[in-house]
């Protein structure tokens, strides 16, 4: 009951000093609601990020095999998919397995009942997937649903699509016109926080039977396209498959001599969020990008709480009556810092009631960011969540209130009547060193958003060594390549027409290994299936031989055209002596009949590797269209009719190469946005502390100044007088935060990328020039406010 009665207390004598100080009150308010509403954001955000993949019942024991694959002494590359052969040998002789599944990509397709054809996208995967992960089944046995080849399985909104409300088990199906299946099961939509994704799985046995014969099903390199996942023993350890893992990779590594890949194991809830990988199946997450944003947001809460700090001390002198009263009439230390901690709790508090409309208000913006983010999270409230935000929100304001706490509960008011500064250093007190470290946060804050978004800039303009503009690229989805061109022909706007198995320089690869006379000598070489018009149409620079003649004749070696860096890596003749020599590609021969010059096939983080062109049109997955019209909306309502006509199932997918490299480089553009909106609330935070600061030091040195002009000071003086202590403030935030975000960008933002833009004088000054007005701004109107203050009206009551 006492410790009731005390706290009563404080909370009466607290409301009372919130409602009294009404500046105070709303600087501290505004300024803890912006920070706590980012922190709302990163709350709801984190937590579902977090419940990824946990509705699987032994996802505990759940594990992803990954790839590490290295050429020789070059960096190794990191895959999420590994090989058919890894998946055989680890269920074959690895101990202490309960279960494995086997994965491949893109069994996804067009698929038909009675003449009713719907597009889905899926994946193949061996009998045990339903024992590993627990996606439920609505209709038929989980244990055999895919255990024989032929056989199916759709989602419950991907059966409706097809079979309406008929029964679709037992029934047959085709995929792609020529392929027959018979669906065995019925399973529930993926939740959203489901990292695997699909609307139908088909039975691995199907592609066992169909590539049996095939000598590259299972070999160790073939590792783009296939995933494992398996369910651990209850007793088995991560450390004793590892080791068994490592045997496997040291027997198949020992067959080739310059390649070495390793197989590891992932935990699944260590996928989202996690590493960042090349070939993920499903959804992804960086973790280190989820990391650094939940660390800037942490920064602008600290800010905030700065502010609580320095306006709170600087009120010092006019509390330390109330301080010094309390301990007169027997209050103790204690009491006196659960007094200002639960005040400030009050106020943070008071600001989540405005920091969950201003949630509202952001979070679709923060949605809107990047369509990867739409499709990790929804940032729903829920019960648990909402237990979060209060606990952010009374945290915050134990962290706001424990500085000015410790300096309260320990004033000496005698002491504090001679100076209410509190001396860190020689001439620094605290609150300047908070002002300091405030407006450091700003502008690196800000410098960083200027260097991120020049980044992008770089990224767009960059040479890329061929030509992107007015290339739309259209992708086939199964249609006959013949049809579509001729009818695209027949638009005046259309000058050029060629066809690729890919985009080049959007981050998307194919890969196959190269020889050239010494077998024992692989590389790893990307490539892209072209025809005959896609280098003029790209205005590829040719350094030797020629372009691609069209063959009809299969039996010919696959003709190439590769780029320099494919000659340096095998030391093959230069120039003219390299056109005629033969290349291992893959399991075929190849004869090269030109040489390009190196060009960017990849994203700017990547050097040029060895690359090469080969001839085929059967291949095709896009046809790549030169376009001339002074109208492009409405040639493409055009090319939107002619593919309507030829293909009614399946809307249009085309992009132009321009848009598609812009789309490559979204993750600047989220992160130039995220940033530049964490600096925007951090200069307006510390901007907020700062004006508060003037307003209390004018008010104190109001005496001061009134004597000043009736001594005649000039209006002018006075206000270089109050002013230059604050912007010598900001002149030593921007001599660290200037030297500290270069570094910081130099040494480790931009290290892992080979092409990068130069930090030049305008990105380092720019924003710290705006941060500089803004904050001038604010001190210049209150110091003018005092300056033209009457000094009759401040003296004649002295």
């Amino acid at each position: 009951m006492r410790i009731f009665l005390i706290l009563s207390n404080y909370f009466k004598t607290s409301i009372r000093n919130i409602a009294k100080n009404k500046t105070f009150t709303f600087i501290n308010v505004l300024g803890l609601a912006i920070s706590i509403s980012v922190g709302l954001v990163m709350i709801t955000f984190i937590s579902e990020i977090n419940e990824y993949d946990n509705f699987h019942t032994k996802s505990d024991r759940t594990y992803r095999v990954l790839n590490t694959y290295q050429y020789m002494e070059e960096d190794p590359s990191y895959f999420a998919s590994t090989s058919a052969l890894a998946g055989r040998k680890i269920e074959e002789s690895v101990p202490g397995i309960e279960a494995l599944t086997l994965i491949r990509r893109n069994f996804g397709g067009d698929f038909g009942f009675d003449d009713h054809w719907i597009p889905l996208s899926g994946m193949w995967a061996t009998e045990p997937f339903f024992d590993i992960f627990s996606f439920q089944m609505l209709k038929g046995n989980p244990a055999t649903a895919l255990k024989e080849p032929n056989t199916m399985v759709l989602t419950e909104s991907a059966a409706r699509k097809i079979f309406g409300d008929k029964d679709p088990l037992g029934k047959s199906i085709l995929r792609n016109k020529d392929e027959e299946f018979t669906i065995t099961g019925i399973v529930a939509d993926p939740p959203k926080n489901s990292s695997l994704h699909f609307e139908t799985i088909g039975s691995f046995a199907t592609l066992d039977e169909k590539e049996k014969d095939n000598v590259r099903w299972m070999k160790w390199s073939n590792m783009w396209m296939f995933h494992v996942y398996l369910l651990l023993e209850e007793n088995q350890t991560v450390e004793d498959v590892q080791a068994a893992f490592d045997q496997i990779s040291a027997e198949e590594n020992a067959k080739n001599e310059y390649t070495k890949i390793t197989i590891s194991l992932q935990a699944l809830d260590n996928i989202i969020p996690g590493r960042n990988l090349s070939n993920e199946i499903g959804k992804s997450m960086d973790s280190d990008l989820l990391w650094m944003i939940t660390a800037l947001s942490f920064v602008v809460i600290i800010s905030a709480c700065f502010n609580y700090t320095n306006l709170s001390i600087a009120r010092a002198l006019r509390r330390s009556k109330e301080v010094g009263i309390r301990k007169v009439m027997g209050a103790s230390r204690g009491q006196v810092f659960v007094q200002f901690i639960l005040e400030a709790v009050i106020i943070a508090l008071l600001s989540l009631m405005l920091a969950i409309g201003l949630f509202h208000f952001i979070k679709p913006g923060f949605l809107s960011l990047d369509t990867f983010v739409q499709d990790l999270v929804a940032m729903n409230i829920t019960g648990n969540i909402a237990v979060k935000f209060v606990l952010l929100a009374v945290i915050t304001g134990m962290m706001a209130g424990f500085f000015p706490a410790i300096f309260f509960s320990r004033l000496n008011p005698q002491a504090v009547l001679k100076d209410n500064s509190i001396k860190l250093f020689k001439n620094i007190g605290i609150r300047k060193l908070l002002i300091i470290f405030q407006f450091t946060l700003s502008l690196m804050f800000i410098v960083a958003a200027t260097i991120q978004y020049n980044q992008y800039r770089y990224s767009l303009s960059f040479d890329l060594g061929y030509n992107t503009e007015n290339i739309l690229n259209l992708r086939l989805q199964g249609n006959e390549m013949e049809i579509v061109e001729n009818e695209l022909r027949q638009l005046p706007e259309v000058t050029t027409l060629s066809s690729s198995l890919m985009i080049t320089s959007v981050g998307s690869y194919y890969g196959e290994n190269l020889k050239y006379k010494d077998p024992q000598d692989s590389a790893s070489c990307y490539f892209n299936t072209v025809d005959e018009n896609y280098l003029p149409l790209h205005g590829h620079k040719f350094l030797a031989g020629g372009n691609f003649t069209q063959r009809a004749d299969d039996s010919l070696k696959v003709q190439v055209i590769v780029n320099q860096k494919v000659l340096e890596r095998f030391d093959m003749p230069k120039g003219e002596k390299a056109i005629g020599e033969i290349l291992e590609f893959g399991d075929r021969e190849a004869e090269v009949v030109g040489v390009l010059k190196d060009f960017h096939y990849g994203t700017l983080e990547s050097d040029i590797k060895p690359f090469l062109f080969s001839y085929g049109k059967e291949e095709a997955d896009y046809l790549n269209i030169k376009l001339v019209s002074g109208d492009m909306l409405a040639t493409m309502d055009k090319i939107e009719s002619i593919w309507k006509k030829i293909d009614p199932i399946h809307p249009i997918r085309a992009t132009f190469y321009d848009d598609r490299i812009q789309d490559t480089y979204s993750e600047l553009v989220v992160m130039v946005r995220i940033i530049g909106f964490l600096a925007f609330l951090a200069i307006t935070i510390a901007v907020m502390g700062l004006l508060g600061m003037v307003m209390f030091t004018t008010e104190t040195r109001l005496k001061e100044i009134s004597i000043r002009k009736v001594l005649g000071a000039s209006e002018g003086k006075l206000i270089v007088l109050i002013g230059r202590g604050f912007v010598w403030l900001l002149f030593i935030s921007a001599l660290v935060a200037i030297p500290a975000t270069y570094y910081l960008f130099d040494t480790y933002v931009f290290d892992g990328i080979t092409y990068r833009a130069p930090i030049g004088i305008m990105e380092l000054f720019s924003g710290t020039a705006l941060v500089f007005m803004i904050a001038l701004l604010a001190v210049g109107t209150q110091t003018i406010m005092a300056a033209r203050t009457n000094p009759a009206t401040t003296l004649r009551n002295e």
